[in-house]
């Protein structure tokens, strides 16, 4: 199984990164007027926003290596939580892409969004 990359520090991002929790409701409507609704996920999964910056280019080369190596967001990877350090074995990208950005040696950023999976 791949892991996310980590910095040399050793973290997965840096402040200020967001991390949210998605529900899905699946609606169905009957002819008659009412409705039957039921979670399409069993529990809320997990979406973090992840922001990087001051990257040198080995750290951004690494970043982009794996987003190619994960074919974007069809890939499957394990992601550690930067709020508690829970691992999460199922997670992917959510897009096909990841805003990098270089202006010189250590001066890098990145910006991409990991999700977990069903």
């Amino acid at each position: 199984m791949a892991v996310f990359p980590t910095l040399k520090s050793g973290a997965v991002a840096q402040y200020p990164a967001e991390r949210s929790r998605r529900f899905a409701t699946v609606v169905c409507e009957f002819v008659g007027g009412g409705e039957q609704r039921f979670p399409q996920f069993k529990r809320a999964l997990k979406r973090w926003e992840i922001r990087l910056e001051l990257l040198d280019e080995e750290e951004l080369f690494h970043l982009e290596t794996f987003l190619v190596e994960q074919a974007g967001a069809t890939g499957s990877f394990s992601f550690a939580d930067p709020w508690d350090d829970t691992v999460y074995l199922d997670c992917s990208f959510e897009g096909d892409q990841m805003g990098l950005e270089f202006a010189g040696n250590g001066n890098g950023k990145a910006s991409v969004i990991v999700r977990e999976n069903l």
